[in-house]
């Protein structure tokens, strides 16, 4: 016959793993602070939850597949003065991107910090128990072309489809086929309106039409898109990354001799 289980056993049988950890602790500090039978139960089943809360939150970032993590409050705003900031944190700080399910559309040089920007919001969304998603654009259509030859096709659109927040990143390095242009348009289209969609790119939308390869296709997703948008234009915006060059002569490639 099995021993009686010890309190911390039993606690971890309940899966109340935060309360196993803590149990010591916590009648330690109960013989102190001699709280009532309710405010004791309260405080460890507030304790409980807020742990709990926290390890789906950082289930759903690690679900995410963020490259870097990057939160609004370090973003080097004194470095990018022609952005529109107040308009920006409104918009993050109110969480109408994700309530109104509005289109957030970055478009600036390599470097300028749209991709980081970007992050920061669906970051924003995921701390607050939303669903997101990262996705390089060029990894996006690879992953809709392969599903519609392995007969996936649906499955993969529900799936990119579902996310509270999508952040596709750097739209417009891949030219698309007919067949892949009509993918992602596809999936812009089961979004729009029910979703947040962020999508950084280089390209100013007069340029869309270069990578999707379709007028007709491009009007009508622009269309869709600037319904509930926000747009950062940030092509006068300066490379904020750090760069470290290391040469390996006395002159740098530029310099001329005399």
């Amino acid at each position: 016959m099995n021993p009686e289980l010890t309190t911390p056993e039993k606690l971890a049988a309940l899966e109340l793993n935060h309360l196993k950890s803590t149990w010591d602790k916590v009648l330690a500090s109960a013989k102190i602070k001699q709280p009532s039978y309710l405010r004791l139960l309260e405080e460890i089943i507030d304790a409980e939850y807020d742990s709990k809360k926290e390890k789906m939150r950082i289930a759903r970032l690690k679900r995410a597949k963020i490259p870097e993590i990057q939160i609004l409050e370090t973003f080097p705003f004194e470095r990018q003065p022609l952005l529109k900031r107040k308009l920006l944190t409104q918009i993050y700080d109110s969480m109408e991107f994700v309530t109104l399910h509005q289109d957030l559309v970055f478009i600036g040089p390599t470097g300028c910090g749209k991709t980081g920007l970007g992050t920061s919001f669906l970051v924003h969304a995921i701390n607050k128990g939303f669903r997101g998603y990262f996705i390089d654009f060029g990894i996006l259509i690879h992953r809709l072309q392969q599903s519609k030859g392995d007969m996936t096709e649906e499955s993969v659109l529900r799936q990119f489809e579902s996310y509270d927040v999508l952040l596709i990143d750097e739209l417009g390095y891949t030219s698309l086929g007919k067949d892949q242009a009509g993918l992602f348009f596809e999936l812009m289209k089961r979004r729009h309106k029910k979703h947040c969609t962020i999508l950084t790119t280089q390209l100013g939308f007069e340029e869309w039409a270069s990578f999707l390869q379709n007028t007709h296709l491009t009007a009508a997703l622009l269309d869709r898109i600037t319904v509930n948008c926000a747009v950062f234009n940030m092509k006068n915006c300066i490379s904020i990354r750090p760069k470290r060059i290391i040469y390996g002569s006395e002159s740098e490639p530029s310099a001329k001799k005399k």
